[in-house]
């Protein structure tokens, strides 16, 4: 059982030790319980006057109070002080912490009536505990329009504000006890910027606003005259105190600051010196200081009072923010508390930590063909989150493939231009890359892959095949019987155009006919026709210009000349006999290089197909090559080879996995021999979605 006193306070504690008895001999043990601030100070009232007479002088006693503290030590010291703003103070007593409640300034009970003086006490633990206590005073009336008298006024005082108000009593009647109140002339000159007088009820108010670090004290010469004849006039002194507030607020002074950190920078990096000041003292002048914005800085006490050092802590990231404004608040202990605040602004320079980056990879170009050589083709544009000289991209082609040779970009901007002009006969499609380079040190770089698709244009005109004279023009002559019916078929102009689409897509027109009822012509086949039978009246020639023209945007024409005479008809049949058998001659040659033509591309076929089935068979199963782009595919959905010959047609079909580069030589292959074969002739192979390739050769009629 050990006991313990501790200033008024005293308990019994009961502690249970367990010992290991070594030998047996009486033992002391002196426990020491350290105290801890768990009890608030406590405010009584011993003695107190709810009522006081308005003309009480200042320092007279109105009330007194004690306080007390069971804690010792620090946690027993107390400091008390009246909260709100009443002309009344604590003035400490002779015993400690007992204060007498004392007024402090002249009271009128014409301004005001009764007081609430709200008394606060505080102990000086961690963390302070703190009381409340709250007297009420009323103030009795008096006679109190004293001639002299002083009034005492917060500095803060807001402008008109009454300070005090003057009686003077005239006890003559009328004209004579009316009474004006006036400041004196003999005051200085600031005083009449600060205070103004009533003239008619004598209230003194505030015309300006008080300063006690300029003038703690203001005396007021007033002047009371009636109306009378002569007037008379009496004067009073009223000597104005002013009280000092908390009207300071603190000063935040940068005494030292780097605007930019690099974003690189480890977290503790010092930014800035800073240090606050408050010109008032005591709790007033105790400042706590503190950064307020959501940045990654804080603020790191010095071993100097009041002074500290911004520093980073966190890792600064430029490309998220660029910049920073570091808002510090630096707030006083008084009441009410004044407060200071400071805005610093840091810039966060850029270090070469970003690649340029390309928006979309790979990038697909489509180029109409016969651009004009050397002129900027398309471009390609990169960006660099970082700045200045990290940020600047210089640009350049991949040199991986022939392609590339005729390639050229401008290194600033990224303009690709074309040393040569394309032709979509020739190449559809290719592929390169270009490469982004910053100007950081070290410098980053990126790839980036840009294929080009050429579009076909409507550059090639129509180019007749029938018919065609021996000099090689588009001029023929076709003679008919004259007693042919209508509808009867005179020839067939042919024509191809070596584009594709709608650019390759032929219509037939008659530009020039001598009678317009005799001949008609389809728009689509070219086959001229009689429209009626001839009389004897027609004329026995007659000249038909026929205009070729294909669908383009900007469509492209030739025309041919077919002279068709009219013979009587046994003249047509021996002209007819004579035909057949030059013909029949020409056929026998064309069947004789056609059937040749026709075992070479069987052949071919064959020999083609047994190395296909022999590769297909040794190759083992690649079930990830349908998922990959084809190397030799060349962006073009359909092509077409066509080989006429009289009226039979050929097909050749394989797989469009196993066609590759024996599909190519073939079709080279078949396309020389048929050109040695014949002239009118035209090519086009369709490679279907299915993996087909159709081959088919079909014959023009002369």
């Amino acid at each position: 059982s050990t006991h313990y006193q501790e200033g008024d306070f005293s308990c019994t504690l009961l502690v249970i030790l367990m010992l290991e008895l070594i030998r047996f001999e009486p033992t002391r043990i002196v426990i020491k319980i350290l105290d801890v601030n768990d009890n608030p100070p406590e405010i009584e009232v011993t003695s107190l006057s709810n009522t006081v007479p308005e003309g009480s002088k200042p320092g007279t006693v109105i009330s007194l109070i004690s306080v007390k503290d069971k804690d010792s030590g620090v946690n027993a010291k107390i400091i008390s002080q009246i909260l709100n703003d009443v002309p009344f103070e604590l003035k400490p007593s002779y015993k400690e912490n007992t204060y007498s409640v004392v007024s402090r300034g002249p009271l009128n009970r014409e301004e005001v009536s009764s007081y609430e003086i709200l008394i606060k006490a505080f102990d000086c633990g961690e963390p302070p505990l703190s009381a409340l206590k709250t007297l009420n005073i009323y103030l009795s009336d008096v006679n109190d329009n004293s001639p002299h008298f002083e009034q005492k006024i917060f500095e803060n005082a807001p402008v008109g504000t009454t300070v005090t108000k003057v009686s003077a009593i005239d006890q003559d009647e009328g004209a004579n006890g009316e009474i004006e109140y006036s400041l004196s002339k003999t005051l200085v000159r600031n005083v009449y910027d600060i205070f103004e007088l009533d003239r008619l009820n004598g209230k003194i108010r505030l015309k300006g606003l008080l300063n006690y670090e300029e003038s703690e004290t203001y005396r007021l010469d007033i002047e009371a005259t009636d109306k009378g004849t002569p007037p008379l006039t009496s004067r009073c002194r009223v000597t104005v105190k002013v009280k000092d507030v908390n009207d300071n607020p603190p000063e935040i002074e940068v005494t030292s600051l780097s605007n930019t950190v690099p974003e690189d920078s480890k977290p503790g990096t010092v930014i800035s010196l800073i240090s606050v000041s408050d010109k008032d003292s005591g709790v007033n002048g105790k400042i706590i200081s503190r950064i307020t914005s959501d940045v990654p800085f804080e603020l790191k006490p010095s071993y100097k009072e009041n002074t500290y050092s911004i520093v980073t802590k966190a890792f600064l990231d430029r490309e998220m923010t660029s910049h920073y404004e570091i808002i510090i608040q630096a707030v006083d202990c008084g009441e009410p508390p004044l407060s200071t605040v400071r805005s610093i602004q840091v810039q966060v320079s850029d270090i070469n930590d970003n690649s340029p980056r390309f928006i979309q990879n790979p990038l697909q170009f489509y180029l109409v063909e016969n651009n004009v050589a050397g002129a900027s083709i398309f471009s390609v544009s990169a960006t660099d989150n970082d700045v200045s000289e990290n940020a600047v991209i210089s640009y350049s082609i991949a040199r991986l493939n022939d392609v590339t040779s005729f390639l050229n970009v401008n290194s600033e901007n990224g303009q690709i231009s074309a040393l040569k002009s394309f032709d979509f006969e020739t190449l559809k499609t290719f592929q390169f890359q270009v490469v982004a380079s910053d100007s950081g040190s070290p410098s980053l770089s990126s790839n980036v892959t840009v294929k080009v698709f050429i579009l076909d244009q409507n550059d090639n005109a129509p180019v007749i095949l029938y018919p065609v004279s021996s000099n090689g023009s588009a001029e023929g002559v076709e003679e008919i019987p004259r007693n042919v019916n209508a509808g009867h078929l005179v020839t067939k102009v042919r024509a191809y155009d070596a584009d594709i689409g709608y650019n390759g897509w032929l219509l037939f027109s008659l530009q020039q006919v001598s009678d317009h009822s005799l001949f008609g012509l389809d728009r689509y086949t070219g086959q001229i026709r009689t429209l009626r039978s001839f009389t004897e009246t027609d004329e026995a020639e007659h000249k038909l210009v026929i205009l070729v023209k294909d669908n383009g945007n900007v469509s492209l024409s030739a025309t041919a000349t077919v002279m068709v005479k009219l013979v009587e008809p046994k003249e047509a049949f021996a002209a007819s006999d004579l035909q057949s058998s030059a013909k029949d001659d020409e056929d026998s040659h064309v069947t004789f290089y056609l059937m040749i033509t026709l075992g070479s591309v069987s052949v071919l076929f064959i020999i083609s197909i047994i190395v296909l089935i022999a590769m297909q068979c040794s190759k083992s199963p690649d079930y990830t090559s349908k998922y990959l782009p084809e190397t030799n595919y060349d962006g073009t959905l359909c092509h077409s080879i066509q080989y006429r010959s009289g009226d039979k047609r050929y097909m050749l079909v394989g797989p469009r996995m196993s066609i590759g580069s024996t599909i190519a030589r073939l079709m080279s292959v078949l396309n020389s021999c048929c050109r040695c074969c014949v002239n009118l002739y035209k090519h086009s192979y369709l490679l279907d979605q299915s993996g087909a390739v159709s081959l088919s050769l079909q014959h023009f009629e002369p």
